[in-house]
Protein backbone atom coordinates (compact mmCIF):
# COMPACT_ATOMS: atom_id res chain seq x y z
CA UNK A 1 0.00 0.00 0.00
CA UNK A 2 1.39 3.39 -0.99
CA UNK A 3 1.55 6.22 1.53
CA UNK A 4 -0.97 9.01 1.08
CA UNK A 5 1.78 11.48 0.14
CA UNK A 6 2.67 9.60 -3.06
CA UNK A 7 0.57 9.06 -6.13
CA UNK A 8 2.51 7.61 -9.05
CA UNK A 9 1.02 7.02 -12.45
CA UNK A 10 3.11 6.65 -15.56
CA UNK A 11 6.27 7.07 -13.48
CA UNK A 12 5.43 10.56 -12.20
CA UNK A 13 4.97 11.38 -8.52
CA UNK A 14 2.02 13.75 -8.84
CA UNK A 15 2.10 14.57 -5.13
CA UNK A 16 5.60 15.95 -5.61
CA UNK A 17 4.47 17.82 -8.73
CA UNK A 18 1.57 19.46 -6.88
CA UNK A 19 3.69 20.42 -3.86
CA UNK A 20 6.50 21.80 -6.00
CA UNK A 21 4.03 23.71 -8.18
CA UNK A 22 2.51 25.29 -5.09
CA UNK A 23 5.84 26.37 -3.62
CA UNK A 24 7.34 27.65 -6.89
CA UNK A 25 4.14 29.52 -7.76
CA UNK A 26 4.13 31.27 -4.39
CA UNK A 27 7.84 32.12 -4.58
CA UNK A 28 7.75 33.31 -8.20
CA UNK A 29 4.11 34.23 -8.82
CA UNK A 30 3.49 36.43 -5.79
CA UNK A 31 6.28 38.88 -6.61
CA UNK A 32 5.23 38.93 -10.28
CA UNK A 33 1.60 39.71 -9.37
CA UNK A 34 2.75 42.36 -6.89
CA UNK A 35 5.05 43.98 -9.46
CA UNK A 36 2.38 43.99 -12.17
CA UNK A 37 -0.21 45.43 -9.80
CA UNK A 38 1.95 48.54 -9.43
CA UNK A 39 1.02 49.51 -12.98
CA UNK A 40 -2.75 49.01 -12.58
CA UNK A 41 -5.26 51.07 -10.63
CA UNK A 42 -7.12 48.75 -8.28
CA UNK A 43 -9.77 50.69 -6.37
CA UNK A 44 -11.43 47.93 -4.34
CA UNK A 45 -10.65 44.57 -2.80
CA UNK A 46 -12.78 42.69 -5.36
CA UNK A 47 -10.80 44.39 -8.13
CA UNK A 48 -7.54 43.38 -6.44
CA UNK A 49 -8.70 39.79 -6.05
CA UNK A 50 -9.86 39.58 -9.66
CA UNK A 51 -6.52 40.99 -10.84
CA UNK A 52 -4.61 38.46 -8.75
CA UNK A 53 -6.65 35.62 -10.25
CA UNK A 54 -6.30 36.91 -13.83
CA UNK A 55 -2.53 37.21 -13.52
CA UNK A 56 -1.92 34.34 -11.10
CA UNK A 57 -3.84 31.64 -12.98
CA UNK A 58 -1.58 31.67 -16.06
CA UNK A 59 1.49 31.71 -13.81
CA UNK A 60 0.13 28.70 -11.92
CA UNK A 61 -0.66 26.84 -15.15
CA UNK A 62 2.75 27.47 -16.73
CA UNK A 63 4.49 26.46 -13.51
CA UNK A 64 2.46 23.24 -13.24
CA UNK A 65 3.22 22.24 -16.82
CA UNK A 66 6.92 23.03 -16.41
CA UNK A 67 7.18 21.05 -13.16
CA UNK A 68 5.31 18.07 -14.66
CA UNK A 69 7.59 18.05 -17.72
CA UNK A 70 10.63 18.30 -15.45
CA UNK A 71 9.38 15.42 -13.30
CA UNK A 72 8.71 13.24 -16.33
CA UNK A 73 12.14 13.84 -17.86
CA UNK A 74 14.22 13.52 -14.69
CA UNK A 75 12.26 11.10 -12.45
CA UNK A 76 12.06 13.92 -9.92
CA UNK A 77 10.16 13.40 -6.71
CA UNK A 78 10.77 9.67 -6.48
CA UNK A 79 12.73 10.12 -3.25
CA UNK A 80 15.51 7.94 -4.58
CA UNK A 81 13.41 4.79 -4.45
CA UNK A 82 13.06 4.22 -8.20
CA UNK A 83 16.46 2.53 -8.30
CA UNK A 84 15.57 0.47 -5.23
CA UNK A 85 12.44 -0.88 -6.91
CA UNK A 86 14.47 -1.88 -9.95
CA UNK A 87 17.06 -3.59 -7.76
CA UNK A 88 14.40 -5.60 -5.91
CA UNK A 89 12.88 -6.66 -9.20
CA UNK A 90 16.32 -7.72 -10.47
CA UNK A 91 16.79 -10.05 -7.48
CA UNK A 92 13.54 -11.87 -8.22
CA UNK A 93 14.09 -12.03 -11.99
CA UNK A 94 17.00 -14.55 -12.20
CA UNK A 95 14.75 -17.43 -11.16
CA UNK A 96 12.04 -16.36 -13.59
CA UNK A 97 14.59 -15.70 -16.32
CA UNK A 98 16.02 -19.19 -15.88
CA UNK A 99 12.57 -20.72 -16.31
CA UNK A 100 11.89 -18.55 -19.36
CA UNK A 101 15.24 -19.47 -20.91
CA UNK A 102 14.74 -23.22 -20.33
CA UNK A 103 11.27 -23.06 -21.83
CA UNK A 104 12.45 -21.27 -24.97
CA UNK A 105 15.47 -23.54 -25.57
Amino acid sequence: MQPVERAEYEGIDYGWVMQTTFVVTILVGAPVVAALSAFVTLDSWPARAAFAVRVGAPIWFVTAVAVAVYARRTDAGDGGVAGADDADGADADPEDAGDADSGSA
